[in-house]
């Protein structure tokens, strides 16, 4: 029997709509940029206002903004009736932090990550909070490590992370089931 889907749950789909949004935007906005380096230059090189790109990447990116605002407002209706304190601490931080500061964006990644160890029903969100971790950290030490001309490369580590992470919660709100 299929389950069905509430229209919350279909919120969830904006954020993997958010995340091809923004990965189109970082792809093929080079393309309108000649002498761009993704090796050795950062993301926002290409959106920058003087940018030969910025009208591509304003185009390619477009669906970026509203798709991730709508989808982490819907992650925290779909979170609110969720026993787990923790998770709902968490995830209202991590999208709270995204806006504001990479700082609590890890102790909010931190907070979910001990959430899913504590709760076999939040592991999954663990998981993907640990990669996201994860590649904040590489993109952060390796942006101080690695040759200049590799600087973009680690760096997208760092703009991948809280980026891929809100895609994953939007899954996992497509995934939850609808409250009767």
């Amino acid at each position: 029997m299929i389950k069905e889907k509430s229209l919350l749950n279909y919120c969830g789909l904006l954020g993997v709509a958010a995340f091809l949004s923004y990965t189109a935007a970082v792809v093929f906005s080079p393309l309108a940029y000649s002498g761009y380096d993704w090796m050795a230059q950062a993301v926002s090189d290409l959106s920058a206002s003087n940018a030969p790109s910025h009208q591509l990447w304003n185009q390619l990116s477009s669906l970026y903004n509203v798709c991730t605002l709508v989808c982490a407002m819907m992650v925290c209706i779909g979170i609110q009736d969720k026993k787990n304190r923790l998770l709902q601490v968490g995830i209202k931080m991590h999208i709270f932090s995204t806006v504001i500061v990479v700082l609590l964006s890890i102790v909010s990644l931190v907070l979910i990550i001990i959430a899913g160890a504590k709760d076999k029903s939040c592991r999954s969100y663990g998981i993907f909070a640990a990669i996201a971790l994860g590649m904040m950290m590489v993109g952060a030490m390796g942006m101080n490590i690695v040759p200049k001309e590799y600087f973009g490369v680690v760096e997208r580590f760092s703009v991948f992370a809280a980026v891929g992470y809100n895609a994953v919660l939007g899954v996992q709100l497509f995934r939850m089931k609808p409250e009767k």
